[in-house]
């Protein structure tokens, strides 16, 4: 189901999608205020030598999931970067759609913590993560997804 636009524009989350996304296979399912949910169908190409998702491919989409919830609070002249991420593995995943629910928790004038849960098909947990937030104004011409101004 694709995410409504009206929604992207009302929560300044930009349509673009992140070159890791791309690289991973990861989708931006439904967005909201301080909401985010991404999906990623896993197989083989995703998995650790011990034939599971790799830990850090759960940590990329929790981190994704917390960063689209974090941006939709943002004003539109703000950015933010990550200060610290925490995940917590609860049971290995193989293949299937995993879904990424995220959440912020609290947000200050300067600090945003987020929440996520990354559930399989069956909805059954595989990994738990939070995530500090350092909230910036944005410099120049930059936008959420960018940093530095756009050259």
């Amino acid at each position: 189901m694709p995410v409504d636009e009206q929604i992207l524009k009302t929560l300044h989350i930009p349509r673009e999608e992140a070159p890791v996304a791309r690289l991973i296979g990861m989708r931006l399912a439904s967005a909201g205020p301080g909401l985010a949910t991404f999906e990623l169908d896993v197989d083989q190409r995703h998995h650790n030598p011990m034939g599971s998702v790799h830990g850090g491919i759960l940590g990329d989409l929790a981190d994704a999931a917390m960063g689209y919830a974090v941006i939709s609070t943002l004003a539109p002249d703000e950015t933010f970067t990550t200060l610290e991420i925490k995940v917590n593995f609860l049971r290995p995943a193989f293949e299937g759609r995993l879904r990424c629910h995220a959440k912020v928790e609290s947000r200050g004038r300067t600090i945003v913590y987020a929440t996520a849960d990354v559930v399989n098909d069956e909805g059954k947990p595989i990994a738990k993560a939070v995530s500090t937030n350092l909230v910036q104004k944005r410099p120049g011409a930059a936008d959420a997804f960018h940093h530095r101004p756009k050259a």
